[in-house]
């Protein structure tokens, strides 16, 4: 996408409202800065099930990974960013946020925004992952003018939704299906999460939205294909 106005990264939120009826699934990879020593301790910021799932399903997805997720997991972030079912797009490093208040997250300072993406970008390529694109998160879904700005000099665009799938620290996967299923529209951008930890019934619900979008008329895209559609 272009630079939005007054030197301000662009951002995109859904497809075009006349988009054929495709969707795209996106699945944030979260793992703050601080995060290692529950990590050591056998907490799982992971989801292998559900990467399988995916590529059992065919579904091509986004994965927007935060660089100290691809530290942890090398083997995974490479397998998931040399698969043409997938691409991944920048998460920040720490998953600290942009603007505050952001859900109770630590803050990064405007000067260091920069920073935090392009060591997200080293982190993810480091790991031999290839399929790589230009998109950023921002954690939480939190940002203001300054942090949009401060953001485009990286030459990304800042991807949001219009659909929360509503998996974060859920543990009713119909509730979530549901959700889901009752928010698509042609063109949508879902939300989801890629972390057992944090979102422990996202896979059991992905099982049940596919098959019902695909009965539906809908085919599955990557954020990529959506932009250009």
């Amino acid at each position: 996408m272009a630079p939005g106005p007054a030197g301000l990264a662009p951002v995109l939120q859904r497809g075009s409202q006349h988009a054929d009826k495709v969707v795209a699934l996106t699945f944030d990879a979260d793992m703050t800065a601080d995060e290692g020593p529950r990590a050591a301790a056998g907490e799982h910021f992971d989801n292998p099930e559900l990467i399988a799932l995916l590529r059992s399903l065919r579904v091509p997805a986004t994965v927007f990974m935060t660089g100290r997720w691809a530290e942890e997991y090398p083997a995974q972030a490479r397998s998931i960013g040399t698969d043409p079912l997938f691409e991944i797009a920048n998460h920040s490093y720490s998953h600290y946020a942009f603007t505050s208040p952001c859900y109770g997250l630590p803050t990064v300072e405007t000067d260091a925004i920069r920073g935090e993406v392009e060591r997200a970008f080293g982190a993810i390529r480091k790991t031999g992952a290839r399929n790589v694109v230009p998109y950023f998160r921002f954690p939480g879904g939190c940002y203001d003018e300054a942090s949009l700005r401060a953001l485009a000099p990286e030459k990304v665009t800042a991807v949001q939704w219009d659909v929360v799938s509503g998996d974060a620290f859920a543990t009713d996967a119909d509730a979530v299906a549901q959700q889901v299923l009752d928010g698509v529209k042609p063109g949508s951008l879902v939300v989801m999460h890629c972390t057992r930890s944090a979102a422990p019934v996202t896979d059991e619900a992905v099982r049940q939205v596919v098959p019902e979008l695909r009965k539906r008329g809908y085919r599955f895209v990557k954020v990529s294909e959506l932009m250009s559609g």
